[in-house]
């Protein structure tokens, strides 16, 4: 069997049969974030349950607004991708853009799995596949959550409409520094070598990597929240829907989606966040309708995306070294 086969058999074997504590602890949170979401989303429908059995919404389609809520979002992937591929120059590997954008875009619908393993496996395969190294590969899917989770929290708290401008960007600059700081710290780049059993050290990241990856996901953040905030005026015209607003909201239900265990791509969740972050702006049916959109919005421009980029495999001049 070829050495590359090996090796991806192994990180694979890796990713699925470990047991450090290290990872007992994530799952041990992300089993208190569940219980959580659940306590969350039973409380938003008791408060509103005599209102969302008598939902009344009318749509209005404009075509132009939802065609650039598509074109963004599709920017938002793009930005994305990019993300990641600074993340893997920080140790050294380099991919070429439209491999990336095919490795990203079809490990991402592996989100749609139930286990939330498959799009983190899918990554590492396809990128060895790509020419990425195996530690760098698969340290890099879980930094990414990292990124992803860590600017979302400051673009929250930023968001938050109910806390005086001061705190908001307080919580949000403590959030962004601190998952900055951890992710270039060394033991960080110690426990990651240890968790994906990589068979040379890990250095840790630069600190231009990670700022770089974390100033793209802040602002695809804030394009998938642009996105929603179109989407809603592509439907009911009249929405008094601010766009700070939009970008919390999504986040914030996107996160979430994220952490639950029991919700493949966060399906359910995410919904049944931006349902009740929404209904005082839009009303419950206006909610409904937008959260349902937006998943539908979302999950084919997933699908459009990965069948897009299925053609651009890495060539061989453009292999790492």
């Amino acid at each position: 069997m070829p050495a590359g086969t090996v090796r991806r058999l192994q990180v694979r074997e890796d990713l699925s049969t470990a047991a450090s504590p290290a990872r007992r602890w994530l799952w041990a949170v992300q089993g208190l974030v569940t219980l959580a979401v659940v306590a969350f989303v039973a409380r938003s429908i008791a408060r509103n349950w005599t209102e969302f059995r008598s939902l009344h919404v009318t749509l209005h389609v404009a075509p132009a607004w939802i065609a650039a809520s598509v074109l963004v979002v599709l920017v938002t992937y793009g930005m994305q991708i990019e993300s990641w591929r600074r993340i893997l120059a920080g140790w050294g590997q380099r991919i070429a853009f439209g491999p990336a954008a095919r490795t990203w875009s079809l490990a991402n619908l592996g989100r749609y799995v139930p286990g939330k393993v498959w799009s983190v496996a899918g990554l590492v395969v396809l990128a060895q596949r790509a020419g990425v190294q195996p530690g760098p590969a698969a340290a890099s899917a879980f930094v990414i959550q990292a990124v992803s989770l860590g600017s979302g929290v400051a673009v929250v708290a930023a968001a938050a409409p109910h806390s005086a401008p001061p705190l908001r960007l307080a919580l949000a600059g403590v959030a962004a520094v601190a998952t900055i700081l951890v992710l270039v710290w060394r033991p960080t780049a110690r426990w990651l070598g240890r968790l994906v059993n990589a068979i040379a050290p890990l250095e840790p990241l630069t600190l231009s990597a990670v700022l770089a990856a974390t100033v793209l996901t802040v602002l695809s953040w804030g394009t998938y929240g642009a996105a929603l905030w179109m989407l809603a005026r592509g439907l009911i015209p009249d929405a008094a829907l601010p766009l700070p607003t939009a970008v919390g909201a999504f986040t914030l239900g996107y996160i979430l989606g994220l952490l639950a265990l029991f919700a493949p791509g966060g399906v359910g969740v995410r919904e049944l966040v931006l349902i009740g972050l929404l209904a005082p702006f839009l009303g419950s049916g206006g909610a409904v309708a937008l959260s349902v959109a937006s998943r539908v919005l979302l999950t084919v421009t997933e699908a459009a995306a990965a069948l897009m980029t299925l053609p651009l495999r890495q060539r061989p001049q453009e292999s790492v070294e």
